[in-house]
């Protein structure tokens, strides 16, 4: 006859209630002793940045297929003879937060002082610039008239100004980095940098960021940003890129002068007009670039 099973004990390396119970309150005692000792960082937030438009102005763009001529105030004889107009933007100005910035941009179009200035660098995919000044008075230059006494834009040496990025087609910015006004006309005490660029797209220009302070948008006219951006310009070949990088190393003045001629339209573009639109809604906010 078979005896009875007996009951079957467990193994004492298998017991380890005691042991699993006490590792679990020494867990729970280190992790609410760190809880209550470790400093707690509250997240920072990015600031908020007004971007409100308080200003509106507009720049007409024109094409010139025929020879285009330089001219003094006193000249009745227009610039061009028979322009093609490409159209014309309407640009939003983030007045509140550059002040300074903006004003001086703002002036630059109701005085006209960009009116008959040439769109002279295309980099495709990237940006086009305006606005250059120059010792040489070649056509199409800005020259600044001494009436227009322009305050000095302590904004390009603030921080604050440089928060905005060059995040999509269409933002105006001011030129600091890919300034390449004449380096005489850089060195007189009363020079004042009113070079722009506008990103034309399709993507962004993080290369500008940092370096160009972005202060407004392109409201209307986006198909004028392409039509621009879609003007073939001047590329150097391999072997004159090398020789100019030469030149540089050596330092001969003259390979600075030849890289202005990159990139430069081929066709002649240019702002035909310019000027102030009222703003309805000072209020109204557009998405930020």
């Amino acid at each position: 006859m078979a005896s009875p099973l007996s009951p079957i004990h467990p193994l004492p390396f298998l017991s380890s209630s005691s042991t699993a119970t006490t590792l679990t309150r020494r867990s729970l005692l280190l992790s609410s002793t760190l809880t209550t000792t470790l400093p707690t960082t509250p997240l920072s937030l990015p600031p908020q940045l007004d971007t409100n438009i308080t200003d509106r102005v507009y720049l007409d763009f024109s094409l010139c297929p025929t020879y285009f001529r330089n001219a003094t105030a006193a000249d009745s004889i227009p610039l061009c003879s028979d322009p093609s107009p490409l159209g014309r933007l309407v640009l939003g100005l983030y007045g509140n937060l550059l002040p300074l910035t903006v004003s001086t941009f703002k002036r630059m179009c109701t005085s006209s002082s960009y009116k008959n200035t040439l769109v002279h660098k295309i980099f495709p995919g990237q940006f086009f610039q305006a606005g250059r000044q120059g010792r040489s008075r070649e056509y199409g230059e800005v020259r600044l008239p001494p009436a227009l006494d322009l305050p000095r834009n302590t904004e390009t040496v603030d921080s604050k100004a440089f928060l905005l990025k060059h995040s999509r087609p269409g933002v105006v910015s001011l030129c600091l980095s890919e300034n390449d006004d004449d380096d005489e006309v850089k060195l007189d005490s009363e020079y004042r940098n009113v070079e722009f660029l506008i990103n034309t797209g399709p993507g962004p220009c993080p290369q500008l960021d940092n370096n160009n302070i972005v202060f407004g948008t392109v409201l209307e006219g986006l198909d004028v940003v392409t039509a621009i951006a879609s003007i073939p310009t001047y590329k150097p070949s391999e072997r004159i890129r090398q020789l100019n990088d030469l030149a540089e190393f050596f330092g001969d003045e003259r390979a600075q002068k030849g890289r202005t001629l990159w990139n430069r339209p081929l066709k002649t573009v240019y702002i035909s007009d310019c000027g102030e639109l009222q703003v309805t809604k000072p209020s109204m906010s557009p998405t930020l670039p």
